[in-house]
């Protein structure tokens, strides 16, 4: 009598897993983390006692550690294993690439036809820099962002732009902080579609990290003394404020070198002028 041959796994076929495409953690590979959903950038792939880690980055500069488990992660929607890199990898899928903002950029993509909605930004600084680091998603987005010289007259201002919930309006106002001039300006405005957020910093300089700069802080300017002279002062620049800032905006890369104090406002602005407002003709 011939005896069988059994495999040996019990288990139904319909309940088997299936193995998942091994994926080299390769340094600013984008994907997700399946049990929390956390996204972001490797950084890097250390070996611990337990096995190997992967440590991820997200568009807000925050780091979380994971390990590498089988079918741990998502790449472009789908189940994928990361391995630790090799010094010779086989093909793997591509990297998805990132806007300076952290956004994962859409490939092949005109801007999108404006919104009725737009962000108004206080300070030429401040506009060039959310121009530089946030315009590929505005402009896909269809957002268009306007530069406001003061916000005295922010109340007519807004009045005279007649926000709806398919024209939403969001302000970025210089130096946000409690008791200033602007805090009682901005809580003046109550319409629901209006979001009026703002920078704790003296100047949108500050929201640039110095490490960017390859300074170890921004320097504290005595009461009374023009701040950016006294910043250029302190480091050794020439007092020219112009030629200073194209210093500091030259070395903005993308959003990790920007201050979370800047990043979370402009994100909510975006946030708010994009929910269910159409595109303009």
């Amino acid at each position: 009598m011939r005896s069988r041959r059994y495999d040996p796994d019990l288990t139904p076929p319909w309940k088997r897993t299936r193995p998942a495409p091994e994926v080299p953690a390769e340094p600013d590979l984008v994907v997700e983390e399946i049990t929390t959903g956390f996204c972001g950038a490797v950084v890097r792939c250390e070996k611990t006692a337990q096995g190997f880690t992967v440590t991820l980055e997200d568009r807000f500069g925050k780091h979380r550690v994971f390990p590498m488990e089988p079918r741990g992660f998502l790449l472009e929607g789908k189940v994928v294993t990361l391995v630790r890199p090799r010094a010779v990898a086989p093909p793997a899928p591509a990297a998805p690439r990132r806007t300076a903002s952290g956004s994962i950029a859409v490939p092949n993509t005109r801007a999108r036809v404006a919104r009725a909605g737009r962000i108004y930004v206080e300070g030429r600084h401040d506009a060039e820099l959310v121009e530089k680091v946030w315009g590929d998603d505005l402009r896909v987005e269809g957002v268009v962002v306007e530069y406001l010289e003061g916000v005295d007259d922010l109340p007519a201002i807004v009045e005279a732009f007649g926000p709806t919930p398919e024209a939403r309006l969001g302000v970025l106002v210089d130096h946000l902080v409690p008791g200033s001039k602007e805090s009682r300006i901005a809580e003046r405005i109550t319409d629901e579609n209006v979001l009026v957020v703002g920078h704790p910093y003296v100047d949108v300089w500050q929201a640039v990290k110095p490490s960017a700069l390859g300074i170890d802080a921004w320097p504290d300017v005595p009461r009374g003394q023009d701040w950016k002279t006294g910043v250029c002062r302190a480091l050794g620049w020439p007092e020219h404020t112009g030629a200073a800032w194209k210093r500091i905006l030259g070395s903005v890369r993308s959003y990790t070198d920007l201050e979370p104090g800047l990043l979370g406002p402009v994100e909510r602005l975006i946030d708010h002028v994009t929910v269910g407002g159409p595109t303009g003709p």
